[in-house]
């Protein structure tokens, strides 16, 4: 219980300091926002900022610190480190600097800052990535909530893909206020009591909480480096969350309204993903039966199981409306960001709807057919893609806080987990068994080697950028 109090309190607290550090490097505040000045009634709309953080809170969640902490608590107890401090120092500053970056640079998505921050040859590996993350994305909670559906109902998956479609591809056309911004707040409301729900029916039930230890508890052994951090991505590092932000850039009423809409929300998921690591360690009595009722009936079957006999009939109804509806309500902003982010990176408008109808037919067509496959696969082809993403993200946010900060050391609040995420993930698809399936060690040097050319180039870059002396407004 104890590393459980440790880690609210430090999400607490880096919500209340490293968000500010944050916060100081950003500034001075611009005084009109794109939701004012390239205001359209459809994506650039302003919207109250508790609005703007529950929707945030809901696009990058979902099922996301749900799914993610159960499996990752195979590992064991060292999982807690990883979202306490993976959400911390590297997750929310993530998700602040991609939403930032976003406001200074007229609410574009990454595809086009990438290009402006890295170089132009960067543009079709970064839009490679975003359109591989938010496909997969979508297509896995498409799958995690129809195949709850069908448990419940008996009634065909291809008959619920019919209906998430569909609602897809409303909620993707529609102005972001008039479904999203009335529907979303609630989800994220819901989001929010299931995971107090969970947390008070341990409590109460009499459970033992896992004590911390090191050990690597996970059954088949996997490593828990660079896997578990693979594994748990919403709840520590995301890069989908780019995806998200740069929806809210377009919302958001202040500059300052950023704290609390992009740092806040993801330690509010980290709040979520702790919660869940701590159900998944508490309620079974050890990692191997964890990781046995994964394999037997799902994420959204544990996660069903969990809710329903640690609150009965109330948990059973929370646990069925935020594991089909969360995941949904995620996958529409996926594809409403993947029609903004074809749309911004060929110049189209987004009021030309014929465009708009052709983009995301065609995404809901491919998101239809990856359905098809097991859930399994889709997660970690989705992981490794999407961490990578938060990996270009990072590094595209250091050479901007270099650029826009008088003191150029403040480029390592980016740097740093930029450098960790480069580690991560090139290790990782070296010896993933879905990868190029290379010795564990031999990759881990590889991975190193890789990270350290990555980080001369960095420190090269620190020493050639000239800090800016006042605040550097957009020119895209």
């Amino acid at each position: 219980m104890m590393i459980f109090i440790f880690g609210l309190v430090a999400l607490l607290l880096g919500f209340l300091f490293y968000g500010k550090l944050a916060e100081k490097i950003i500034k001075p505040f611009k005084k009109t926002t794109p939701a004012y000045a390239l205001e359209d009634g459809v994506d650039y709309v302003p919207m109250p900022t508790w609005k703007n953080h529950m929707i945030e809170l809901l696009n990058i969640a979902g099922t996301g610190p749900i799914f993610g902490a159960l499996m990752g608590a195979k590992w064991g107890p060292v999982a807690y480190l990883w979202v306490i401090f993976g959400c911390i120092l590297g997750g929310a500053v993530h998700d602040y600097f991609s939403g930032m970056i976003s406001v200074r640079n007229n609410g574009v998505s990454i595809t086009k800052l990438a290009p402006k921050y890295l170089g132009a040859r960067s543009r079709y590996l970064v839009l490679a990535f975003l359109l591989g993350v938010l496909i997969l994305a979508t297509a896995m909670m498409a799958k995690s909530a129809c195949d709850l559906l069908v448990f419940l109902t008996d009634i065909p998956m291809g008959v619920w893909l019919v209906v998430i479609s569909a609602y897809f591809l409303v909620s993707a056309l529609l102005p972001i206020d008039k479904l999203i911004g009335k529907v979303y707040p609630v989800f994220g409301v819901l989001l929010i009591v299931m995971a107090i729900v969970i947390i008070a029916g341990l409590v109460t039930g009499g459970y033992e909480f896992p004590t911390m230890t090191f050990e690597n508890l996970h059954p088949q052994g996997e490593p828990i480096f660079p896997d578990m951090c693979i594994t748990i991505a919403c709840g520590a590092v995301s890069g989908f969350h780019a995806t998200q932000s740069t929806l809210m850039a377009r919302c958001i009423k202040d500059e300052k309204d950023g704290h609390v809409v992009f740092y806040g929300a993801m330690i509010v998921e980290g709040f979520i993903a702790l919660i869940w690591v701590t159900a998944g360690l508490t309620f079974y009595p050890d990692t191997l039966s964890l990781s046995n009722a994964l394999a037997a009936s799902g994420a959204s079957g544990v996660v069903y199981d969990i809710s329903t006999t640690l609150a009965g009939p109330v948990g059973g109804v929370l646990a069925i409306i935020g594991v089909i509806v969360c995941p949904i309500t995620t996958g529409d902003t996926a594809v409403r960001s993947l029609r903004l982010i074809v749309q911004d990176d060929r110049g189209w408008n987004s009021k030309n709807m014929k465009n708009s109808v052709a983009i995301t037919l065609v995404a809901i067509g491919i998101v239809v057919l990856l359905c098809l496959l097991d859930f399994q696969s889709l997660w970690y082809y989705m992981s490794w893609f999407n961490q990578t993403l938060a990996c270009i993200t990072l590094w595209t946010c250091t050479v901007f806080i270099m650029k826009i900060a008088k003191k150029k050391v403040y480029s390592l609040i980016t740097g740093i987990p930029a450098i960790f995420m480069t580690m991560v993930v090139s290790s990782f698809i070296l010896h993933w068994d879905k990868g190029l399936r290379l010795d564990y060690n031999v990759s881990l040097i590889i991975g190193a080697v890789f990270t350290v050319i990555l980080t001369i180039i960095y420190l090269r870059a620190f020493l050639l950028i000239r800090p800016a002396e006042d605040d550097v407004t957009s020119d895209l």
